[in-house]
C-alpha cells in the first residue's frame, strides 16, 4: 500500500470542528479516511455538527467527541472512543491552541496557566497517548506557531507555552521512531481565521498582512496541503518543526 492511500486510515483530530482542523477533517474523509473529530464545547458544538454533516454528505465517515481536554483522563477516553469506533488510530493532529496578546507586565497568573495548560500541556500529553495507541507506522503532527521564531512583545505565554512543543516533538520522534512513527510540528503565520482577528486591533492586522513576502496571512488552504504531506508520503521528516508562512518569519 502506497503511503498516501489513505482509504480506511484512521485519523484522529484535536480541534477538528471549524478553521484549520475543520479543513483537515474534510480533507482527509474525501480521501477515504476514517475522522474522529473532537471539539471542546457547545460553543463550538454547531461547527463539529456542520463538518460532520458535510463529511457523512459527501459519503465519508466520521464521528464526533467533545471534551475539555486540559483534562488529560480525556485525552485517553478521547483514543479509547476512536479505537472502539474504527479499530485503531493510525494518524493523530493536534491543532488546539489559544493565543493571549497582552503585555508581559499584565499577565495574571490564572492567564498563564490557562495559556500553558491549552497549548503545552494539551500537546504533551496528546502526543503521549499517541506513542502509546498509535498503530505501527503511525504519525503524529501538533500546529503551533510561527512565533517561535519571532522576536516580538505581547505574545509571552502564548508563544512561550507553544515552544515546548518542539522539544517534545524531537524527544517523542527518538522514542517512537523504531516502530516507524514519524513525529512533526508546524508553524504557520498569522491565520486567517476568527482564531487571529480576536486578538488583534485594524492596524495590527495591517501589519501581518504586509509583513510576509508572499503577500497577506496565512491561509488554511495553504496548511493543510503541508500538514497532510507530513503524515503520508513525508513521513521520512521526523523531529521537525516546518515553518508556514509566506516569508513571514525564520529562524
Amino acid at each position: 500500500m502506497a503511503r498516501n492511500d489513505l482509504k480506511g486510515k484512521v485519523v484522529l483530530i484535536a480541534g477538528g470542528a471549524k478553521n484549520l482542523g475543520g479543513l483537515l477533517s474534510r480533507d482527509f474523509a474525501s480521501k477515504g479516511a476514517k475522522v474522529a473529530i473532537h471539539y471542546n464545547s457547545e460553543s463550538t458544538k454547531a461547527d463539529a455538527e456542520k463538518t460532520l454533516e458535510d463529511i457523512t454528505n459527501a459519503g465519508g465517515e466520521a464521528f464526533l467527541y467533545q471534551a475539555d481536554l486540559t483534562d488529560v483522563k480525556n485525552i485517553t477516553k478521547l483514543f479509547d472512543a476512536t479505537i472502539e469506533k474504527f479499530g485503531g488510530v493510525d494518524i493523530a493532529i493536534n491543532t488546539v491552541g489559544k493565543v493571549l496578546k497582552k503585555p508581559f507586565v499584565d499577565t495574571t497568573e490564572e492567564e498563564y496557566d490557562s495559556m500553558s495548560d491549552i497549548n503545552a500541556k494539551v500537546a504533551y500529553f496528546f502526543i503521549q497517548e499517541a506513542g502509546k495507541k498509535l498503530n505501527e507506522n503511525g504519525k503524529i503532527n501538533t500546529i503551533v506557531t510561527s512565533l517561535l521564531a519571532a522576536f516580538t512583545g505581547y505574545y509571552s505565554t502564548y508563544a512561550g507555552a507553544k515552544a515546548p512543543v518542539e522539544h517534545f516533538t524531537r524527544a517523542a520522534s527518538k522514542e517512537f521512531g523504531s516502530r516507524g512513527i514519524s513525529v512533526t510540528a508546524v508553524a504557520p503565520g498569522p491565520m486567517d481565521t476568527s482564531f487571529f482577528y480576536g486578538q488583534e486591533s485594524d492596524d495590527a492586522v495591517a501589519y501581518h498582512k504586509q509583513a510576509s513576502d508572499l503577500g497577506g496571512l496565512t491561509d488554511i488552504k495553504d496548511i493543510a496541503p503541508l500538514v497532510e504531506f507530513l503524515v503520508t508520503d513525508g513521513w521520512w521528516i521526523t523531529g521537525q518543526t516546518i515553518f508556514a508562512n509566506g516569508g513571514y518569519t525564520t529562524r
